[in-house]
């Protein structure tokens, strides 16, 4: 794995997913935070692979923090609660040296087992679904759509996290119901959509499509669902020009996209998905890096 966690003073490493590292503070009176570091690494196909896109975890981090302050603001929808901790931004001397820029000081939550994925298009697992049986994870849509198409209306299609290394796994609405009650689904679905029809409104009106996302939610202790782990980034959703996408005659022309696609794409043609991925050629990793910068930029004019 690229990018090991990095020995911070004051808090404790406990966990690691592909992405991001946890931490626990030392300090007791500090109890119910915990600081989330976005690292440089990079995952597809459920490999970590390297090397690492530079810069990556502060771009992950800072359109996270602007995503979490919009929709926490009730301009355009009610505030959407998030798990930065109430003392964030007066918290920041509490981030080591080592990861200002891409920590973020958040609530400890009881998170839950489902990945909330929304698709506004069709593409990817949904394209290959679709192909086959005319359903994105089970739902039926109309005959006649192409790769890359506008869906009718956005759909919520859950997936089961799994451990890391393993595939994640789509589940139907009533599998959710079954992990999680039939309250917290509807409530997880709600939001999902929510969220995503929102955050798609105004990438839109910057000229980028957000064709699909997917959200990860905890319980605080006060027993509020609250959006958490990272929000709307070029790792968690996909994000097409729109002009691109409008002028586009085949799927690679539509799909010109600010996320890790450029991985994907070229993992796909070079690696039969056994034994160890390869390394990633330094054209691909730049490409990606000036994605993911041009995103930022277009999204929050940073």
């Amino acid at each position: 794995m690229t990018d090991a966690p990095t020995s911070l003073p004051g808090w404790n490493h406990v966990y690691s997913g592909k992405v991001r590292d946890l931490y626990e503070p030392v300090d007791p009176a500090l109890a119910g935070r915990m600081l989330v570091v976005a690292s440089d690494r990079v995952s597809a196909f459920d490999h970590v692979l390297s090397p690492g896109i530079p810069d990556k975890g502060v771009l992950l981090t800072t359109l996270s923090l602007w995503w979490f302050d919009l929709l926490s603001s009730t301009d355009g929808g009610r505030s959407i609660p998030n798990h930065l901790a109430p003392d964030h931004t007066i918290g920041r001397e509490l981030i080591p040296a080592a990861v200002v820029g891409r920590a973020m000081l958040v609530k400890n939550l009881d998170m839950q087992l489902v990945e909330c994925v929304v698709r506004g298009y069709l593409t990817g697992s949904g394209w290959a679904e679709y192909t086959e049986s005319g359903t994105v994870c089970g739902i039926r849509l109309p005959a006649g759509l192409s790769n890359g198409d506008r869906l009718p209306a956005p759909i919520f299609t859950p997936a089961y996290k799994a451990p890391m290394g393993e595939h994640d796994e789509n589940i139907s609405f009533d599998q959710t119901v079954e992990l999680v009650g039939a309250e917290k689904a509807e409530l997880l679905r709600d939001l999902s959509l929510e969220i995503y029809e929102r955050a798609a409104r105004i990438a839109e009106a910057r000229d980028v499509i957000l064709a699909d996302t997917k959200f990860e939610f905890g319980v605080d202790d006060d027993g509020v669902m609250t959006l958490a782990d990272e929000v709307l980034t070029s790792d968690s959703s996909r994000y097409w020009d729109a002009a691109a996408w409008r002028a586009g005659t085949t799927p690679a022309e539509r799909m010109a996209s600010f996320d890790k696609q450029i991985v994907r794409d070229w993992l796909a043609a070079n690696w039969d998905k056994q034994g160890t991925p390869p390394e990633l050629p330094a054209e691909i990793v730049e490409r990606t890096a000036d994605r993911y910068r041009e995103l930022l930029g277009r999204l929050t004019g940073i």
